[in-house]
């Protein structure tokens, strides 16, 4: 039996996915990948996708699916994908309780 994902897509985020994928004509997925680099060791990947892959864990949240790798789910698992739009800009954001330390711009962490 699949693992259960545990990795929360907040109202914004959902809201924010459904938007561009209905401009883009897609469907309201959006792929999660941690990958190695960026200055603190890990960095975030986002990326509208048109369906899971085999081994990939999903979950739907406000009309729109969050799909990620095992690897992913393992470093970022209790976590949650936001979107957020203020001064500094607007961007999806993770709220990974796992990362020991981050760079200033939020898009890597180390563990």
């Amino acid at each position: 039996m699949a693992e259960a994902l545990d990795i929360a897509l907040t109202p914004a985020a959902a809201a924010r996915v459904a938007a561009i994928a209905s401009r883009q004509g897609k469907p309201a997925i959006l792929r999660l990948a941690v990958e190695g680099g960026g200055c603190a060791g890990f960095s975030y990947r986002f990326g509208l996708a048109d369906a899971a892959e085999e081994g990939d864990l999903s979950g739907d949240f406000d009309g729109a699916t969050l799909v990620v790798d095992e690897m992913t789910h393992e470093l970022v698992k209790g976590g949650a994908v936001d979107f957020v739009d203020n001064l500094g800009g607007a961007h999806f954001e993770v709220r990974n309780p796992n990362a020991q330390s981050g760079c200033g711009c939020g898009s890597s962490f180390s563990v």
